[in-house]
């Protein structure tokens, strides 16, 4: 019977405690700072440039015209396989047509002999850790900070 009320007790303080905290995320502003004061007031001083515009065309009609290399309005299947062509032909080592497995994996065994420091065809740890992909860091964007409502009021 204790375990019973000690659970209801314990339920009750965590609804209690929910509403709490769902009362006082309704209260908080909105992220987007206002606008200064100086400025909304006289709507003078400061010339804002327009915003830019968004290009007609759309994702999909940019990729058709990447591929429509002799603009007639149609993707030819030689159009639409050019890239995958040149791939298949810097693959293709002795320009057969054919790709062998040692040519489609010659970066691959590359990198392995490289990475193999004792020449044993295996690879340690340390070994294998240089190996490993480097992806390219994200750009920074370069945004104005922003206000927090706590500063604007004190």
């Amino acid at each position: 019977m204790g375990r019973f009320l000690a659970g209801v007790a314990a339920t009750l303080v965590l609804v209690t405690a929910g509403l709490f905290l769902w009362n006082a995320r309704a209260d908080r502003r909105s992220p987007i700072p206002a606008a200064p004061q100086s400025l909304a007031a006289t709507g003078s001083g400061v010339e804002l440039a327009p915003p830019p515009e968004a290009s007609e065309k759309t994702r999909e009609e940019k990729r058709f015209a990447r591929y429509d290399k002799d603009r007639d309005g149609a993707v030819a299947q030689g159009e639409y396989l050019a890239g995958r062509r040149k791939g298949f032909d810097k693959l293709d080592l002795n320009h057969d047509g054919r790709l062998s497995f040692e040519e489609y994996a010659v970066k691959g065994v590359q990198k392995f002999a490289a990475a193999d420091k004792d020449k044993n065809s295996k690879l340690n740890a340390a070994e294998f850790a240089s190996i490993r992909v480097v992806r390219k860091a994200k750009p920074k964007h370069d945004c104005p900070p922003t206000r927090q409502p706590a500063e604007e009021e004190s």
